[in-house]
């Protein structure tokens, strides 16, 4: 809510500079939404100072906010404004490339604002990473990657485009559009060719994923009381099979534990789920003698079918890398940060008008989901400047209702020389309003289903 209420505020406050800067009147400036419910006028908070147009407020619905222009069609709809003769101080009269600013100023504003919050994330923290070369333990591929030639083990460098930074998005991308990536296997460098085309939804969205870093079945610490500390699981033991099933990783006894999460559907009583939560497990452990012996132990998970044990994390496995920035250093590096954050995302979007792509998008829920579930101002800032990118991209496109529609509409006016009518300008914006309701209800619903486990 503080991310969002930031980002709105600010959007419309790049709206509200322009106009002033232009002389155009603003009736009102609102964070939030305020729609009347019977008498109450919908403002949680309200205030207009003295000798000023502009009632200032927050609104009851936290789905955005609003500045309403004066002379200006927008999501008011006040058409009754529209009918009175045109006035020196409204947006309706004046120039068209004064309007224009005006549209962008919100955009501007939210797009300024991810490349200062990413500068200053990079100046404060510096820029922390494990490059994908130094994880020498290798990758987990699924069945797909094993098919164009990966192997289990296999450490990933990069590709055609140039080597991997990290473990992330970017190097999902980078595989998805190779048409050659650069492993070191058994210690010897080597290549694999690929088809160039791969589906980057898909690979994420697999389950296992396409590639994920390999991390040993040793445990590190128990929990107490857990179904591991009943059996005497200890910190070096490691797990070497499950249910007769052989385990070389910490990400296949996940699976196996995925097999079993997918029996528990079909599970028709209680004493077949406790059959699938009664489980065996071989553990390789350290002697006095040094050598190591396997001992085949009987275990009931819990419900959720946890076993109760940790593993080291990959930033505990491995040594992370920082590169620090200067104060006038951090300026160059997050913009060309910003700027590839922006171009992954608007590359994605292609995923969005298929099946799997519009399965993902999501509402409110989604976006809380990316916050951590403990405050951490690194992250807050860092998801805060994302947000802002996604808000500045997604109010440029061109559709009635966003801020790009009425871009759109200017650049007509400008190219033409005429302006569209009142009328077609009210019909678009409801034509946009009602699309952007629907889209809301669509990404809102389809969290529900994923909080229900139908998705």
């Amino acid at each position: 809510m503080l991310a969002i209420g930031l980002l709105v505020l600010l959007h419309e406050g790049g709206h509200f500079f322009f106009a002033k800067l232009f002389g155009i009147r603003v009736e009102k400036f609102y964070l939030f939404f305020d729609p009347s419910i019977w008498k109450w006028d919908g403002s949680l908070f309200k205030f207009k100072p003295k000798n000023s147009d502009t009632q200032y407020g927050v609104g009851w619905l936290p789905l955005g906010g609003y500045c309403k222009i004066a002379g200006m069609i927008d999501e008011s709809f006040d058409t009754e404004q529209m009918k009175q003769p045109e006035q020196p101080w409204e947006f309706r009269s004046k120039p068209a490339w004064q309007r224009l600013l005006v549209m962008i100023g919100g955009v501007l504003v939210n797009f300024l604002l991810a490349l200062f919050i990413y500068s200053m994330i990079l100046f404060y923290w510096g820029d922390t990473y494990i490059p994908t070369k130094n994880m020498t333990l290798g990758m987990k591929f699924n069945t797909e990657a094993k098919q164009y030639g990966f192997k289990d083990g296999d450490i990933l460098v990069g590709t055609e485009k140039g080597e991997f930074k990290d473990f992330s998005a970017d190097m999902y991308r980078d595989l998805s559009e190779a048409t050659r990536a650069d492993i070191i296997r058994d210690g010897k460098a080597m290549s694999i060719s690929l088809p160039g085309d791969i589906n980057l939804l898909g690979m994420l969205k697999a389950e296992p994923s396409f590639v994920r870093p390999l991390i040993p079945a040793v445990v590190d610490s128990v929990m107490a009381d857990s179904p591991a500390a009943k059996i005497g699981l200890q910190k070096g033991d490691k797990i070497v099979g499950i249910n007769g099933k052989p385990i070389d990783s910490y990400n296949e006894f996940t699976d196996q534990l995925g097999v079993l999460e997918d029996m528990m559907t079909d599970a028709k009583s209680q004493a077949d789920s406790l059959k699938i939560r009664t489980a065996t497990i071989v553990v390789s452990r350290s002697v006095e003698s040094g050598v190591r012996s396997e001992d085949t132990l009987a275990v009931t998970l819990t419900p959720e079918l946890k076993l109760g044990f940790f593993v080291q994390t990959i930033a505990g496995l491995y040594e992370p890398v920082t590169k620090e920035y200067g104060f006038f250093e951090s300026f160059p590096a997050g913009i060309a940060y910003g700027l590839n954050v922006l171009k992954g995302y608007v590359g994605d979007m292609k995923y969005v008008f298929t099946a799997d792509g519009a399965k993902s998008i999501g509402g409110f829920g989604a976006i809380g989901s990316l916050f951590p579930p403990v405050w951490d101002w690194y992250l807050f800032w860092k998801m805060t400047a994302f947000l802002s990118i996604i808000l500045a991209f997604m109010n440029i496109l061109p559709i009635p209702a966003l801020d790009g529609g009425h871009v759109l509409f200017l650049f007509y006016e400008m190219i033409t020389r005429r302006k569209p009518s009142e009328t077609f300008m009210i019909r678009a914006e409801y034509v946009g309003f009602g699309l952007l309701i629907l889209l809301m209800v669509f990404a809102n619903l389809n969290d529900i289903l994923r909080w229900l486990g139908y998705m």
